[in-house]
C-alpha cells in the first residue's frame, strides 16, 4: 500500500508542470497602451506555455514610465518575482524628465519586439494624406494638435523628426502626452486632437472597423497589415521602430537573472508567442544577453543626440 501511495504521490508530482515560479509584472502606464499590452500578453503566454504558474499585470502610469521605474528601482531589489516592461519611450522619457532613476538601476533582461510609429486621423476627419497634414503644419505648426504617449518618447521624437524633415521648427509643435494608448484613442476618435500617433497595431483595429485612417508609417519599409505610405514614400527622411523590452529587479543573483532570462526565452520561442505577435502586428526583435545590454547603451546614446537636435533635451 505504501510503494503504491509513494507511486501515486510520484506520477502526479511528474505530471504536473514545472514551474520556475510566480511573476508580477509592471506595466508602468494606464491600460490600453503599448506597454500595458506587451505585459498582457507576456501574462498570457507564460500562463499558457507553462512556463509561469501564476502571473499578474500591476500598472502604474505617470511621465513616460518613470514613475513606476521609480517605484520598481525602489522596491523590488533581490526579488526575481518582479519584472517591469519598457522600451524606447522609456528611453526618451528618463531624459526628459531627467529622472534620478534610469534602466542602469533595474536589470535589463531582453528586447521583445519592435513596432513601427503609425499616424492616424479619425474617419471622419477631412485629411486626407500625410502631405494634407505636413501643409497644414507649415503654415501654422501650433494648428495641429498630436495625440500621442508621453513627452520625449517614441510619438513625440517622430513628430519632431517630422517636422525637422519637413522644414518646421520641432520645438512648435503642438504635442499632447496621454499617459494611456486608450485616452489618446479617445481623443482622436472624438476629434479633440487634429492627429493621433501611436504604434501601428494599436490604431489597425480602428482602421480595420472603418473609424480611423492610417496615413503613413515611421518605418522604411512598409508595414504588415496596412497600406499606409512610410513617410520616407511621403518624401520626409523619417524613419523610426519602436521597441519594448523586460527589465528584472535590481541586485538580482547571477542564478537568479539566469533563470528568469531562461523563462523569458522560453516564452519568445513558444507557438502562443508568435501568435500573439501575428495578432498584434510587432516584429519579433528578440535580443537578450550581452548584445541588449550593448544594443541598450548605443540606443540611449543616439536617443540623447536625437532629444536635443529637436529640442526636448538641453
Amino acid at each position: 500500500m505504501k510503494h503504491m501511495l509513494l507511486g501515486a504521490v510520484l506520477a502526479a508530482s511528474l505530471a504536473a508542470p514545472a514551474f520556475s515560479g510566480d511573476y508580477m509584472i509592471m506595466a508602468p502606464a494606464a491600460p490600453g497602451g503599448g506597454w500595458d499590452s506587451t505585459a498582457r500578453a507576456m501574462q498570457e503566454v507564460l500562463q499558457a506555455e507553462a512556463i509561469s504558474g501564476s502571473v499578474q499585470v500591476q500598472n502604474v502610469p505617470g511621465a513616460g514610465g518613470t514613475v513606476g521605474l521609480a517605484q520598481f528601482a525602489s522596491s523590488t531589489s533581490g526579488d526575481p518575482s518582479q519584472l517591469i516592461v519598457g522600451g524606447y519611450v522609456m528611453v526618451g522619457a528618463i531624459l526628459t524628465n531627467e529622472s534620478p532613476v534610469s534602466l542602469a538601476d533595474v536589470t535589463p533582461i531582453a528586447r521583445l519586439t519592435g513596432e513601427a510609429v503609425g499616424i492616424a486621423v479619425s474617419a471622419s476627419s477631412p485629411i486626407q494624406s500625410i502631405n494634407e497634414l505636413v501643409d497644414m503644419m507649415k503654415a501654422d505648426p501650433g494648428s495641429v494638435s498630436w495625440a500621442g504617449g508621453s513627452a520625449g518618447g517614441v510619438d513625440h521624437i517622430t513628430v519632431g523628426l517630422l517636422a525637422k524633415a519637413a522644414g518646421v521648427d520641432p520645438t512648435k509643435i503642438n504635442y499632447v502626452a496621454f499617459s494611456g494608448g486608450g485616452e489618446a484613442l479617445a481623443a482622436i476618435l472624438g476629434n479633440q486632437v487634429t492627429v493621433g500617433i501611436s504604434g501601428v497595431g494599436e490604431f489597425l483595429p480602428q482602421v480595420e472597423a472603418g473609424t480611423m485612417r492610417m496615413l503613413a508609417v515611421s518605418t522604411a519599409e512598409k508595414w504588415v497589415g496596412t497600406d499606409a505610405p512610410t513617410l520616407k514614400e511621403a518624401g520626409y527622411d523619417v524613419n523610426v521602430q519602436n521597441w519594448r523590452m523586460v527589465a528584472a529587479a535590481p541586485g538580482l543573483s547571477a542564478d537568479q537573472k539566469a533563470a528568469v532570462a531562461a523563462d523569458i526565452d522560453k516564452m519568445v520561442h513558444s507557438a502562443g508567442w508568435k501568435a500573439i505577435l501575428d495578432s498584434k502586428g510587432w516584429a519579433n526583435t528578440y535580443l537578450a544577453g550581452a548584445e541588449f545590454d550593448a544594443q541598450l547603451a548605443a540606443e540611449i546614446e543616439t536617443t540623447t543626440a536625437v532629444l536635443k537636435d529637436i529640442g526636448l533635451v538641453k
